[in-house]
């Protein structure tokens, strides 16, 4: 089982979010809360899923209730460099689509 870690960064405007590991429910708590502090924190969140290994429906869910966080603070939270069956199941479920990064997808 690969061992979840989430790192943080700011930078000028953003944060970014750099996700490792698998995103299920055994770190559901931890990565909800780290995706809610920082679209409390910034207007625009960055999430880089290059090294997430696994994620279901319980990452889905953090990834969308931190979309409407920030939404509804007139904020955004973007997903770049999701790969193979990450990326597939984002697109499956319209999320890739929804939290696309415009300058660039999330596959």
């Amino acid at each position: 089982m690969a061992s979840f870690q989430a790192r943080t960064s700011r930078e000028p405007g953003r944060t970014v979010i750099r996700l490792t590991g698998e995103c299920d429910l055994a770190v559901r708590e931890r990565l909800t809360g780290t995706l809610l502090a920082a679209v409390d924190a910034a207007p625009i969140v960055v999430v880089d899923l290059a090294a997430v290994e696994f994620l279901d429906s319980t990452g889905i869910h953090a990834l969308v209730a931190a979309h409407h966080r920030a939404r509804a603070a007139d904020g955004r939270l973007y997903l770049v460099n999701a790969a193979g069956s990450v990326a597939a199941l984002l697109e499956l479920t319209g999320v890739g689509e929804l939290l696309r990064h415009p300058e660039g997808g999330t596959g």
